[in-house]
């Protein structure tokens, strides 16, 4: 069977059943495990799927895809993201660390940072850093999101507000073609954009998968920015407009992720 008759099915699966696996689709194709993950890869490039551990998600678009799933999604380019951002926050800084799994990425590397004063809505990330002895950790309180660990809320934003950071380390659900940094929750979001007002500097870690990705609600502009953080160069217009409004543009080698 060849992939063009493959790839239609694969997504009717998918569709049907939320996800779909490299094993199940193997089996269900009789063809070998390598020959569906090209078939996955190509319909990730393709936008039409998202790649998750053993296998692939339809990508989201008004409701985002399970917690476990989006921290197994290129986790390597998350890591390798995280490590470049983390080398560009100096010790003795104030930061905000927001809700995401990109974010969380960049506590990993922070494990050896001395002298931060760190304050989260994450509690993943309150929990990676616990393991930091010699920082500060702050944690915002507000209603949690029991689905990823996040805090959101009026008692969330009152807090950031008490606060004004050097650095500010924020996700996003969707990259569009606009520049538009786009989320799903719209409380998340509200406090998103007070982290925005309360921070000197905005970085923002994104892998390449948020650009095929949609989601509603928009969050702020790449302008809105200070440093990108990514592991694939952006598309050529929002390469320029970064240069043209001096937002700094890290582009992660994954393959050399120490």
């Amino acid at each position: 069977m060849s992939q063009t008759i493959r790839h239609p099915e694969i997504i009717e699966i998918a569709r049907r059943d939320g996800k779909v696996t490299v094993d199940g689709l193997a089996c269900h194709f009789g063809v070998t495990l390598q020959t569906i993950r090209r078939d996955l890869a190509d319909l990730a490039d393709a936008g039409r799927l998202e790649r998750v551990h053993g296998g692939a998600v339809l990508p989201s678009g008004t409701t985002n895809i399970g917690y476990e799933d989006r921290r197994a999604l290129n986790a390597e380019a998350k890591a390798a993201i995280g490590a470049a951002c983390a080398a560009a926050i100096p010790n003795d800084s104030s930061v905000f660390l927001n809700i995401g799994t990109s974010p969380e990425a960049v506590a990993r590397r922070m494990l050896g940072h001395r002298g931060n004063l760190v304050v989260t809505n994450n509690m993943n990330v309150a929990t990676i850093l616990a393991d930091n002895p010699d920082c500060e950790m702050v944690v915002t309180g507000g209603s949690l999101r029991r689905s990823d660990g996040g805090l959101i809320g009026d008692i969330t934003t009152e807090t950031i507000r008490r606060f004004k950071f050097d650095i500010a380390v924020i996700g996003c659900s969707a990259l569009d073609d606009t520049g538009d940094l786009l989320d799903f929750d719209m409380r998340e979001v509200g406090v998103t954009r007070v982290i925005l007002q309360q921070s000197r500097r905005v970085f923002l870690v994104t892998d390449h998968s948020k650009l095929s990705r949609k989601a509603p609600v928009r969050v702020a502009q790449l302008d809105d920015l200070d440093c990108v953080f990514t592991d694939r160069p952006l598309p050529d217009h929002l390469r320029a407009r970064c240069a043209e409004r001096g937002v700094q543009v890290t582009v992660s080698d994954v393959t050399q992720d120490p």
